[in-house]
């Protein structure tokens, strides 16, 4: 059974950092692209960032520079590190997976929220 475990969101200040996790299991997680999505209140869920196996990242243009995505492939988890913070960047962040067979798998979230 696939599980996608996000975790380390909460409640952070402005110019705060939170260091977002995803555990994954029931699939190859090494030959998984594996990339963190977030939904804002009333808006449409967006990118903003992937990996590919090989290690090559893409982010999206409102976080590059502040936010920094990474694999563990030992561990089989997923990393954001989130400097910088806003309060625009308040959402719920989603791990995902897409293998090479082409299953795309999600997590549940885990909600930061960046507010003084």
């Amino acid at each position: 059974q696939v599980q996608l475990v996000e975790s380390g969101g909460g409640l952070v200040q402005p110019g705060g950092s939170l260091r977002l996790s995803c555990a994954a299991s029931g699939f190859t997680f090494s030959s998984a692209t594996m990339s963190w999505y977030r939904q804002a209140p009333g808006k449409e869920r967006e990118l903003v960032a992937y990996i590919t196996t090989r290690g090559t990242t893409n982010y999206a243009e409102s976080t590059k520079g502040r936010f920094t995505i990474s694999r563990d492939n030992a561990k089989n988890t997923l990393y954001l590190q989130m400097n910088s913070l806003k309060p625009e960047n308040t959402a719920v962040y989603y791990c995902k997976a897409s293998t090479l067979l082409g299953m795309v798998y999600w997590g549940k979230g885990t909600l930061v929220t960046v507010s003084s």
